[in-house]
């Protein structure tokens, strides 16, 4: 396993990251065996593993707590907060309050005194950056938290966090955390050359696109279960599925599974740091493993420009994250009275 340094942190990581989202009720149950493939994964070199409190609503933090009995020090351990953990509306976000109270669940849960990286799983907008900086700094100062970091950050709050922390000596995000894969790409505009101007390392999760990249899922063919119940408009995309079936014959040319040649384009990118894998079993842990070695030439690079242009997206993504400028009509229309004000309302 060839390791690459996290940002400017400093801290050798593997190009894979072992994602933890599918170990509890959400995915695979049977902490045992979620156990064995965490060790599975560290006995092949991966000295990576991502995490978050939400996942499982912390039972994922406390299958990887029991599997790194013995193997902390050897592992670079990160998980993420901001996702709603309850009903009470103080049990979520990027608050100082929250923060600072749900750090010490995630180290309990992770039996641990100190997590490598923490990140804020989404942008809070009703919450000034500079709030959230300064509750994590003062985590970094307790020891608590080596790293900070962000999930699914446009690039503007991106580059906003880092002025703020730079005008205010707080500590930087080091690290973002994005969905990007053949099929959706439009992190290369600019969340990529933004992270790569401030130095930061990119984990990129679901480089498989949900499970499209490995084939299961075909033009013309009926597929249910696995994550198609969570998003099926997103599974449905024709856009998505004509692409797969002229990414399929490339793949077979150059003697490669699809998932194997997925994988292999996200670490390709000089911006990204680490491809999250998250596998469910055991078998799914050990074909993505198969493909550690992968390395795609300039044609096989090209080819899939061709087939899904640098920076696009195609149809609908999963899970991103929405603006209140998109979610809220009130940030897009003046209100009625000031519209009626220059003539007269439809």
């Amino acid at each position: 396993m060839q390791y690459r340094t996290l940002g400017r942190t400093g801290i050798r990581v593997s190009p894979y990251c072992l994602g933890a989202m599918m170990f509890g009720a959400a995915g695979n149950p049977d902490h045992d065996d979620a156990i064995r493939i965490i060790h599975k994964a560290l006995d092949a070199g991966i000295n990576f593993v991502d995490t978050a409190d939400v996942y499982s609503r912390g039972e994922s933090e406390e299958i990887v707590g029991k599997a790194l009995k013995g193997r902390r020090d050897g592992v670079v351990l990160a998980t993420k907060a901001h996702l709603p953990m309850g009903s009470d509306p103080n049990q979520q976000g990027s608050s100082r309050r929250w923060l600072v109270q749900e750090i010490e669940s995630s180290l309990r849960r992770l039996q641990t005194d100190y997590v490598d990286l923490y990140q804020i799983h989404r942008p809070s907008p009703d919450t000034d950056i500079e709030e959230t900086l300064s509750a994590l700094t003062d985590l970094m100062r307790a020891g608590k938290v080596r790293a900070i970091g962000t999930s699914t950050f446009p690039a503007s709050e991106i580059v906003e966090a880092q002025w703020i922390a730079e005008r205010r000596g707080l500590a930087r995000f080091r690290t973002e955390q994005p969905s990007y894969s053949i099929l959706n790409r439009g992190i290369e505009r600019e969340v990529l050359p933004t992270c790569r101007k401030y130095g930061m390392g990119v984990m990129v999760w679901s480089p498989l696109a949900m499970g499209m990249l490995t084939g299961r899922y075909r033009r013309g063919q009926q597929s249910e279960g696995g994550r198609m119940k969570y998003n099926p408009r997103y599974f449905a995309d024709q856009g998505k599925l004509d692409a797969i079936e002229q990414l399929i014959p490339l793949a077979q040319e150059a003697g490669l599974p699809l998932a194997h040649m997925a994988v292999a384009f996200v670490i390709a990118h000089p911006g990204v740091t680490s491809a999250i894998l998250g596998p469910r079993t055991m078998e799914q842990l050990d074909n993505l493993l198969a493909g550690s070695g992968v390395v795609l030439g300039d044609e096989v690079l090209d080819r899939i420009d061709a087939i899904v242009a640098p920076g696009t997206d195609i149809g609908p993504l999963h899970a991103p994250y929405m603006p209140p400028a998109l979610t809220q009509a009130g940030f897009r229309r003046r209100p009625l009275v000031e519209r009626a004000a220059t003539g007269a309302a439809a």
